[in-house]
């Protein structure tokens, strides 16, 4: 789960802004939270962002992203690294953008921060927290590096330490050169946090080709009960000759699927699941829609044919089941959950997520929205209610609706929202 995020010097984020997913002393929704008993905490199982056009809700997404993939992907031995700092002030030119993690895994809170240039890795450090105390398990500066005195005599880690480029984090190098010290901090980032951008899929699509798997009813039957016309979802086999995808990727599969292997392909709103037969050659699936016909029959349509809507829940669908789950650890973030939703459609998918999380829940989600109907504390809490906002300098921050004292329970925030007392609206000229 996230605890605590801080950046600044990132795209519009100058200067130094924190976002909590701890709960605050209210009341309202208690009884959903997720309680951290070690720490005698509570954290909170969602979050949402509301804000105007570039007011820095997109920025603040890519930045989770762009230290994921330094993480766990890093850098070539030459490469300049991806940061983007704040460009309306000449001074933050020239300075580290910084970013900082608090984090739980596996019931022990973490924080990872680092701060970076376009050529090296400035500082670097993770600490583990305790109940009552903290201990730096390790502390980066440039080209030197102090351990905990529990970590200090092992002689991996300051090999690994030798063989860390200065554009590289050590934590991803211990990883890449198997030492195991801090691979829960890494597999966390790897396997856990999801991003979901307004135009990239949601990859396990493959539950709807397998009847016999655990969430393919599950899936079919909550599609069904959303209004798509879609009754449920399938596959069609089809001739690997005659996919409709370019002749270069026809080429590249036939070279790098192995016998038994299964790989998934997306090409132009089309999903398809290609294996490699005993007899070496290669069958492809597709994934379809069906739809009710008069007849009492079901009618298959390529998912192309489905509006941008049904296919933005088909992508979604599959994690907010992933975040029920009593036992998923899933951490979600998704920019722009509405686009081409109805309101309506949104808050079902939250309210069906948010039925579910109990105080043993471990799952969380993060969205960034325009929709101003979900700005509601029936369903959210004034703590789980953020807002981007863009000065006249260009500089986003976010504030919490938790800061505001007039906010109160039995208040109708959408209508302050939106008259422009709280910020965050777009300051239309004419």
């Amino acid at each position: 789960m996230i605890i605590k995020l801080t950046l600044e010097n990132w795209m519009s984020f100058k200067d130094r802004i924190s976002f909590s997913m701890l709960a605050t002393r209210e009341k309202q929704h208690n009884e959903r939270l997720p309680m951290v008993n070690k720490y005698k905490t509570k954290v909170l199982p969602i979050s949402a962002i509301y804000g105007g056009n570039a007011s820095g809700k997109t920025n603040f997404f890519r930045a989770i992203n762009f230290a994921k993939q330094l993480i766990i992907r890093g850098t070539g031995p030459d490469a300049l690294i991806a940061v983007i700092p704040f460009r309306l002030d000449t001074s933050s030119q020239e300075k580290p953008s910084y970013f900082s993690f608090e984090i739980l895994v596996e019931e022990e809170i973490y924080e990872l921060s680092f701060e970076v240039t376009r050529k090296k890795i400035v500082s670097e450090k993770l600490i583990l927290i305790g109940s009552t105390s903290q201990k730096i398990l390790y502390e980066r500066h440039d080209n030197k590096i102090v351990f905990d005195k529990s970590l200090i005599k092992d002689e991996f880690l300051q090999f690994a330490f030798k063989g860390t480029r200065e554009n590289q984090l050590f934590l991803t190098n211990t990883v890449s050169q198997k030492v195991e010290h801090f691979r829960p901090i890494y597999n966390w980032f790897k396997d856990t946090l999801e991003l979901i951008a307004p135009d990239t899929r949601f990859e396990p699509f493959e539950h709807f080709f397998n009847e016999v798997h655990p969430l393919y009813h599950t899936m079919n039957d909550f599609l069904s009960k959303l209004d798509t016309g879609i009754s449920r979802l399938g596959s069609e086999e089809i001739s690997f000759e005659n996919l409709a995808i370019p002749q270069v990727l026809k080429m590249g599969l036939q070279e790098s699927v192995k016998e038994g292997d299964s790989v998934k392909v997306s090409y132009e709103d089309e999903r398809f699941i290609i294996q490699r037969r005993k007899n070496g050659e290669l069958s492809a699936q597709k994934l379809v829609t069906l739809h009710p016909h008069s007849s009492g029959q079901d009618i298959k349509f390529d998912l192309r044919e489905e509006s941008d809507g049904s296919r933005r829940i088909i992508d979604l669908l599959p994690a907010f089941l992933e975040l029920s789950s009593p036992l998923s650890k899933k951490v979600f973030i998704i920019d722009e959950i509405d686009r081409s939703l109805h309101t309506l459609l949104t808050r079902k998918l939250l309210e069906f997520y948010l039925e579910k999380s109990s105080p043993e829940g471990r799952s969380q989600i993060l969205l960034t929205t325009h929709d101003a109907l979900l700005m509601d504390q029936n369903l959210l809490r004034r703590d789980e209610m953020w807002i981007a906002e863009r000065n006249v300098q260009g500089a986003s921050s976010l504030i919490s609706f938790s800061e505001f004292k007039d906010v109160r329970n039995d208040k109708d925030i959408r209508k302050s929202y939106l008259q422009g007392r709280l910020g965050g609206i777009p300051n239309v000229a004419f």
